[in-house]
């Protein structure tokens, strides 16, 4: 068995303040995906942002404060991929590729496009070139767990104000067909929807307003799988007893073994 959490920390010092690294010890997890850590590494030297029994790696963005993505492992992987050859994915530090015998974890973080119209085109741009390359992962001879912020809704279920937001990045039209692309035409897999299709199963919430009280939330971090990994899903979680960052911890229960 395998157990790998994705979590959007909005800040690992601050989510280190909020408790979670006295947290994780306790999940037993195999890899740990962390994104958005807005630190670089040499503000990350004490000791508990490297926990005890795991292998830690960081991709840190080139503008500091910003982006950056994390990959803790219980497994020496055999090899660490932190650059696709383009930017913004290169110089904000949002892919981490961790390769272990037969299967790789990346941790990704995708640009939010909610801020301004140039905001939502460097999305689109990165959706497309990404696109590209998880085609490329299909041909390799090896299974993929994509851990991320994927900062969309695939469908109504995934949002509770779905109706409102049809014209807000994050559940606009053209976003949704991406990932329409990405499960029905490329052949990924949501793993998460694969044994839970309830409703009102979200991974963050506005601060504003009463958001997270209310449950009025949305589901943007995913664990996306290759096709061979479908049957291996077990259980998952959405972590919400705690709350570290705007995000919460989603936690994925796989019936393999990872190993170096």
């Amino acid at each position: 068995m395998a157990k790998i959490i994705t979590v959007n920390t909005n800040g690992i010092r601050a989510a280190a303040r909020k408790g979670f690294f006295d947290w994780l010890p306790q999940q037993d997890a195999d890899v740990v995906c962390i994104q958005e850590t807005k630190a670089q590494v040499d503000q990350l030297s004490d000791p508990v942002f490297h926990p005890e029994g795991y292998h830690c790696y960081y991709n840190d963005a080139v503008k500091k404060g910003y982006s950056g993505t994390a990959i803790y492992s219980r497994v020496k992987p055999r090899k660490i991929t932190t650059s696709l050859g383009w930017d913004p994915a290169d110089s904000e530090g949002r892919y981490l590729q961790a390769d272990y015998d037969g299967l790789s974890v990346i941790s990704l973080y995708l640009p939010s496009g909610s801020s301004s119209e140039e905001a939502q085109a460097k999305k689109f741009r990165f959706l497309d070139l990404f696109l590209e390359h998880l085609k490329g992962l299909r041909r390799k001879r090896r299974e993929f767990v994509v851990c991320a912020d994927w900062n969309i809704c695939h469908r109504e279920i995934d949002l509770k104000n779905w109706k409102p937001n049809q014209k807000n990045s994050g559940f606009l039209p053209e976003e949704r067909a991406w990932l329409d692309t990405l499960f029905d035409e490329v052949g990924y897999i949501d793993s998460f929807r694969l044994v839970n299709s309830e409703p009102e199963q979200y991974t963050w919430w506005s601060n504003r307003g009463q958001a997270w009280a209310k449950n009025v939330g949305w589901r943007l971090d995913y664990q996306v799988i290759t096709p061979k990994l479908g049957d291996k899903v077990v259980a998952a979680d959405i972590y919400k007893d705690e709350r570290f960052s705007d995000h919460a911890p989603q936690i994925m229960e796989y019936d393999f073994e990872i190993t170096g």
